[in-house]
């Protein structure tokens, strides 16, 4: 390792070591104070990265069956290619579990990270707390964690994502206009041990209790992000509730799932989700699916690497780093990803 990294490293351990108050349960990313986008960071640090050769970062994922992972696992190896276009020894390793609720898979992972002495690692855990003993240990060898997207790492020096509260903030807004401000409408949880799925639930009622409006929660159940759980739970809803207008859900999968049963029941129901995966814009470009909350999980695990990248160079970045997201229907469903968030690939550069 050298003297460079090494340096970085150990000064990321020590931020973690004298501000444990800090990274307290309490610790709410779609909240603190500070957080830049990757435009703020770039505009702040300047545009070049410098990276030193022989870093190695462990991802850690979930499981690769749902598009949303694979998407962003692309996108790690997107960077990883741009940054060895710059002629620097890096790589990524990148591991997943085979199914969304293996908790105990993904830690035991995560320590196999740990133990193979990885530079730093970006996680995407399964619950807000499956992973707290392997950071910990990251972290008394000086391993930074960076972590990405959902799944809440209290400890974690570093949180780089979209704002999940967003998610559901901008999932009410649209329902909303479409539904002239009134209506009944549910939402479908995904895990309730999931950071993001309480703060989308949470941003899309806050919507409509801050903006008294006319739209009525009248059920709300978690289905684990489980595509068929989804669809059995709306069948149900749309028995029991007649008037029901819309349903949100927590993600893309269980939200093609309601769009099933919305079909089979030939109701007129609204259906929402976040992620935006490659079958979700199909969905709605044939016109089943009425919008949804991308992520752009390509581009999201683009931004974790420039800022660990960044951090292992020195560079003192924020706590928080907000990526990328906006809303998709038929009116924006062809457009470029790109061109909607505006994005520009990082310029990376050998380290002297």
């Amino acid at each position: 390792m050298k003297a460079k990294q090494f340096a970085a490293v150990l000064c990321a351990a020590a931020v973690v070591c004298s501000g444990m108050a800090v990274y307290a349960e309490e610790f709410n990313p779609d909240q603190v104070e500070g957080a830049m986008t990757i435009e703020d960071v770039r505009a702040e640090f300047g545009e070049e990265v410098p990276v030193a050769d022989g870093i190695t970062f462990g991802g850690v994922m979930k499981s690769l069956s749902n598009e949303f992972w694979r998407t962003l696992e692309e996108g790690y190896h997107a960077a990883e290619d741009k940054v060895k276009e710059a002629g620097v020894d890096y790589s990524i390793v990148i591991d997943a579990t085979t199914d969304e609720a293996d908790e105990i898979g993904q830690q035991t992972m995560t320590s196999n990270m740990v133990n193979q002495g990885v530079t730093a690692i970006l996680a995407s855990p399964i619950s807000d707390s499956n992973l707290t003993s392997a950071v910990e240990d990251a972290q008394d060898q000086g391993i930074p964690v960076f972590n990405v997207n959902d799944g809440l790492i209290a400890s974690a020096e570093y949180y780089v994502g979209p704002n999940a509260y967003q998610n559901g903030l901008l999932a009410a807004e649209w329902i909303s206009k479409q539904l002239g401000d009134e209506g009944q409408v549910a939402i479908v949880i995904g895990m309730p041990k999931a950071f993001a799925a309480r703060e989308r639930t949470a941003g899309f009622k806050d919507w409509i209790a801050e903006n008294n409006s006319g739209l009525e929660v009248i059920a709300e159940q978690n289905a684990d992000w489980d595509r068929q759980t989804a669809k059995n739970l709306a069948a149900t809803w749309i028995q029991q509730n007649p008037d029901l207008k819309a349903i949100f859900c927590n993600n893309d999968t269980m939200a093609l799932g309601v769009v099933e049963a919305v079909e089979e029941a030939e109701a007129d129901i609204l259906v929402v989700g976040v992620d935006g995966i490659g079958e979700a814009y199909d969905s709605i470009r044939a016109g089943k699916l009425d919008a949804t909350v991308d992520s752009f999980p390509y581009y999201m695990s683009q931004v974790a690497t420039e800022c660990a990248l960044r951090v292992m160079a020195g560079q003192e970045l924020p706590r928080v780093v907000a990526t990328p997201q906006a809303l998709i229907d038929s009116e924006n469903v062809d457009t470029e990803a790109a061109e909607i968030i505006g994005w520009t690939d990082a310029t990376y550069v050998k380290a002297e």
